[in-house]
């Protein structure tokens, strides 16, 4: 006997009946003699159809009137999950995530969690109910309400997990664990038994669409045992946890990718104390997110800067580097998108010097030009053409023997 809370995402709630399958799963749980919260999503694709509502209205819609018309997906999925629940003679209560006691900051469209008042959920759960809460949400507080940003019902569940002392949050969605990278797109791809918090965070940091990264640093952070399983199936899933084990005695655990990555370059930068933060910071104050940075200086004591980006991003990037060229003088700027960026991850490669090079030599046999390269102690990304993704995430996977299977052997 123990508190469990099992998020589900969109697609497990897609529609009434599966919505229905949700409620037999928590009913499970509770004969087994289990506390329950669960945590959910939108239905399906919900929240998307309330972003196309608003085209319809204005192409610039305001943070916080947007965040309160995408709020009401999640509320409607809890009101009629609580139902089912009811309906099978079990006592079942919806809160929002503000009646949760979800405090974050003033920030619409991608808040963060500040705190958690889980009096509420601790009564209802005394009072032996299942209780439901909407994920993906919180209140400032300005009492405005704020959504986390996408994917992040999976943060509301982790960190609901921490606030109540949970033995365990399960996450429940249409894969059945995590794989050494996405089988949509390599057949070879296996699920793994289990992964660490560090690996799995690079993974989900670097594209890998199953965990959002926030939740899995709230697991890291309170050392909470995360599950991912599927919600059709019974099947056992991927444990996270601190130390995961060492599958096959695998120095590399998994790969992961993102498209529509733009590289930019500006050249001929004061090569001075100041340019970098003048430059970084002006992008991060515009919400630019920049990610693998490359400097070399020349002989004239001016430097050049390549950093990479999403392309969505390309147009307001190069707005800003065009205003901010008064106090930053450069003299070109170059950029070149249909670009991809392929990662290899694994705490394995700490203790394993080379890795980076077998990388290298494999992308070079396969004819896969090497844009740029970033580097942590258990990852090495890549930046690559796009139309060359998925022939180096093939190439890397076979490589680096992620579908072999073998006995596994704990340490």
């Amino acid at each position: 006997m123990g508190l469990r809370v099992l998020k589900f995402g969109g697609t497990s709630v897609g529609d009434v009946e599966k919505i229905k399958n949700v409620s037999r799963r928590l009913i499970e749980a509770v004969d087994a003699g289990d506390e329950v919260v669960a945590v959910v999503s939108a239905m399906g694709k919900t929240t998307d159809e309330l972003v196309g509502l608003t085209k319809g209205i204005t192409t610039k819609p305001s943070p916080r009137e947007l965040d309160m018309l995408l709020t009401t997906g999640e509320q409607v999925t809890t009101a009629l999950l609580s139902m089912a629940i009811q309906e099978a003679g079990y006592d079942s209560v919806s809160l929002t995530g503000w009646q949760a006691g979800i405090k974050t900051e003033t920030f619409h469209g991608n808040a963060r969690i500040l705190d958690i008042d889980s009096k509420r959920m601790n009564q209802h759960l005394a009072e032996g109910k299942i209780v439901i809460v909407a994920g993906f949400q919180g209140l400032t507080d300005t009492t405005d309400i704020a959504t986390l940003g996408r994917g992040g019902s999976d943060t509301t569940a982790v960190a609901i997990a921490a606030a109540l002392k949970a033995d365990r949050c399960e996450i429940y969605t249409d894969v059945d664990g995590v794989y050494t990278t996405d089988p949509r797109y390599v057949n070879a791809a296996r699920k793994l038994s289990t992964i660490s918090y560090d690996e799995m965070l690079e993974l989900a940091n670097l594209g890998a669409g199953v965990l959002h990264p926030r939740a899995v640093e709230f697991a890291k952070n309170y050392n909470i045992l995360l599950e991912v399983r599927s919600s059709f199936t019974n099947e056992p899933g991927t444990l996270i946890e601190e130390v995961a084990s060492m599958e096959q005695n695998l120095v590399v655990r998994g790969l992961a990718f993102e498209s529509n990555v733009t590289k930019i370059t500006i050249s001929g930068l004061p090569n001075e104390i100041t340019t970098l933060p003048t430059l970084f910071s002006s992008l991060a104050s515009n919400g630019i997110n920049v990610d693998v940075i490359i400097q070399s200086t020349s002989e004239k004591n001016t430097t050049s800067i390549s950093f990479s980006i999403e392309t969505a991003s390309l147009e307001l990037t190069l707005d800003v580097l065009n205003r901010i060229k008064v106090k930053l003088p450069y003299n070109n700027i170059f950029h070149e998108s249909d670009l991809a960026k392929v990662s290899i991850v694994g705490s394995g490669m700490i203790s394993n010097p080379g890795v980076a090079a077998q990388m290298f030599e494999v992308l070079s046999e396969h004819g896969i030009e090497i844009k740029m390269v970033s580097t942590s102690e258990i990852k090495v990304s890549t930046i690559v053409p796009q139309d060359k993704m998925i022939y180096a995430i093939e190439s890397l996977h076979d490589q680096f023997q992620l579908d072999e299977r073998k006995p596994v052997e704990q340490v």
